[in-house]
């Protein structure tokens, strides 16, 4: 009987259970953000967002929507935990990342609430393997305000750009450099590396640009080492929007399709390293 069929053991409730027949779509979103040890988990009936920090500078949320799963439930108005993302990556892959044609791992995850373990059953080829892993509870998370109404400049690129981009760009620079205009350059990703500055333009009407909604001439600098991280995400996805607000903070959100075509959203948010004005071009 698949997991997904399963009702739970008599008398037990869970705040959170969740089945997936594989576990595959899980794990590889999850590492995508994988760039600290722990993540906050945060379950609600649109689905679960897994939320990784780093120095007050950089957030990354993976969001698996509930039509994801073949069974998502969750009985309160939220559940929220923090738990190793290492571990749980080395449970969910307990089989090995990649499974014969044919097979893949599926999985049933559950949790009773506050200071319960998270418990995982994975199977795959009729064997079982049962995982607890420790939950804590969970830090207060950085609050970027960053809604739409807020956003000055937009646009969505095709990922294959932002991925060219990343190849031939002076990575020893210690910053990356956004220009996002609505007029020439319109959007410049420059470096300052060993070898020189580099700059890499994309003209409005570029093949890879899907939309374009610049509102005013913005220039910020970002730190490369917070940046990389995202590249996992980029890596995966098929579409990236890019968005700034007033203040020069980033949003880098990745659409990533997985092998059944449902749809998932990375978002990375990032502060400026440096606001550069007109003058210091």
């Amino acid at each position: 009987m698949p997991f997904s069929a399963q009702p739970p053991a008599s008398g037990e409730r869970y705040a959170l259970s969740a089945s997936l027949d594989n576990a595959r779509h899980l794990s590889s979103l999850l590492r995508a953000v994988h760039f600290q040890d722990y993540a906050t988990c945060l379950a609600t009936a649109s689905g679960l967002r897994v939320t990784v920090e780093d120095a007050k500078c950089i957030q990354a949320n993976a969001f698996i929507q509930a039509e994801i799963f073949q069974e998502f439930s969750v009985q309160e108005e939220s559940v929220m935990f923090r738990i190793s993302l290492s571990v749980l990556l080395d449970c969910l892959t307990i089989f090995g990342t990649s499974s014969l044609p044919g097979t893949s791992t599926a999985l049933r995850m559950c949790y009773r609430g506050y200071g319960y373990p998270l418990m995982l059953f994975l199977e795959e080829g009729g064997v079982v393997t049962v995982c607890k892993i420790n939950t804590q509870e969970p830090d207060e998370l950085l609050d970027f305000d960053f809604c739409s109404t807020k956003v000055v400049n937009k646009i969505i690129l095709q990922s294959e750009g932002l991925r060219e981009a990343f190849a031939e760009l002076d990575m020893t620079s210690e910053v990356l450099q956004i220009t996002m205009s609505p007029d020439k350059p319109y959007f410049r990703l420059s470096t300052f590396g060993n070898a020189g500055s580099a700059h890499l333009d994309y003209p409005r009407d570029s093949d890879l640009m899907e939309a374009f909604h610049c509102n005013q001439t913005q220039t910020n600098r970002y730190k490369i080492s917070l940046l990389k991280p995202s590249t996992k995400a980029l890596a995966l996805s098929c579409k990236v929007s890019i968005r700034t607000d007033a203040q020069g903070f980033l949003s880098l959100q990745y659409m990533i399709r997985n092998e059944d075509g449902q749809i998932c959203f990375v978002e990375y948010y990032c502060c400026p390293d440096e606001n550069i004005t007109e003058a210091e071009l």
